[in-house]
């Protein structure tokens, strides 16, 4: 067998599938013999034998050669998967890089517009904003507060001071109101 061949496509499914083949014919005569042996084991006694000495007997062996039976079966599956691996990882691999840069340069480009687009956005309103008179400036808060939220003395005289203040307080309760019925 030329090694080199099995670093091709084709060279390495013609070898997985006359390994796989090979595996399934297996299985199959594994599973032929074990019904056979479980079958015959089953009906020649041996001298000493008890009521199910014959069938426990012939189970056991023939377990053996079903497991047998089960390992070439995975080992077919696993034939396949190798094949299956080598060609995900190793073929198809270039296509799938260069399919994921074209998309890494698509998302990229696509930020790039709507960073555009967002910088003219705020220039736009950064030169509105400067042509508009200051007196109607849209949305802008006046800096001078009304005349009715001034007060002309400091708010705290408005409340007695617990220690020292107009009138001394002689309970808690003298800030808080007594609410109706108490």
């Amino acid at each position: 067998m030329d090694i080199n061949a099995l670093f091709t496509d084709e060279g390495l499914r013609a070898f997985t599938a006359t390994v796989r083949d090979q595996h399934v014919r297996d299985a199959q005569q594994y599973g032929q013999i074990a019904d056979i042996v479980r079958r015959r084991l089953e009906q020649t006694p041996i001298e000493g034998d008890r009521w199910m000495s014959k069938k426990l007997r012939a189970w056991k062996v023939s377990r053996q050669l079903k497991a047998m039976q089960k390992a070439s079966g995975e080992a077919a599956s696993k034939a396949e998967a190798l094949y299956a691996t080598y060609r995900n990882e190793v073929l198809e691999l270039p296509q799938r890089r260069a399919a994921a840069e074209a998309r890494k340069l698509e998302r990229k480009q696509g930020r790039q517009a709507a960073l555009g687009a967002a910088v003219a956005k705020s220039l736009d309103k950064t030169v509105t904003a400067l042509n508009t008179p200051t007196e109607q400036a849209p949305g802008a808060v006046p800096q001078a507060r009304p005349a009715e939220f001034v007060a002309p003395d400091n708010p705290w005289n408005q409340w007695p001071m617990a220690a020292g203040g107009e009138r001394p307080t002689s309970t808690i309760n003298d800030y808080f109101a007594k609410g109706e019925g108490q």
